[in-house]
């Protein structure tokens, strides 16, 4: 029994060994592409998307363990990363109202990206008026590239309830920037 169990050990541990690599392998090659869907989940705040990649990938490897191997290594990491990215929107909504009460003219600041400011506040402003899930089904689906069936995966939710949401969401979207598309058309003709 005493042999079982010293035979059983090194395997355990090479097993683990090869989890380890792979996920230092997978943080690699996914972490500009994870910060990127946080920055795009936390509203464009890039550090915030810092803070959010670094506890999703903290938390991963924490649980690493007792990851199954029953999802993809990327569906289970990406998983952690939508959630962590809600818990900061929840509680930077939290903050923000803590913080009114303190400073009516504290504006925090971010830094400037190129293009058009005001198309991005535009687009930004339409985007914070989706629900969460909506924004997560939209982000997920149309600027990750994530299909409807592992955007489902990702979220824990049926395929029916993402396509519902994104459609929601675009709908909301279409009406919120309706006047984009009109000057669009308008310029066109």
């Amino acid at each position: 029994m005493a042999l079982g169990a010293a035979q059983e050990a090194p395997a355990s541990a090479a097993a683990s060994q090869e989890r380890e690599e792979r996920f230092g392998a997978f943080v690699a090659s996914h972490r500009e592409r994870a910060v990127r869907l946080a920055w795009r989940l936390v509203g464009g705040d890039a550090g915030a998307a810092e803070d959010v990649t670094q506890d999703a990938f903290v938390r991963a490897w924490r649980a690493l363990p007792r990851f199954r191997e029953e999802a993809k290594l990327e569906t289970w990491f990406y998983r952690i990363l939508v959630r962590r990215a809600a818990d900061h929107r929840r509680w930077r909504g939290v903050r923000e109202r803590w913080a009114s009460g303190a400073d009516p003219e504290f504006v925090p600041a971010r830094p400037e990206a190129p293009g058009d400011p005001g198309l991005r506040r535009r687009i930004s402003s339409a985007l914070d008026g989706l629900t969460r899930r909506q924004r997560e089904c939209f982000v997920l689906i149309h600027l990750e590239g994530f299909t409807i069936t592992e955007t489902a995966e990702l979220l824990g939710k049926p395929t029916g309830t993402v396509k519902s949401h994104l459609h929601r969401a675009l709908a909301k979207l279409r009406l919120a920037l309706a006047d984009l598309r009109k000057t669009e058309e308008g310029a066109k003709a």
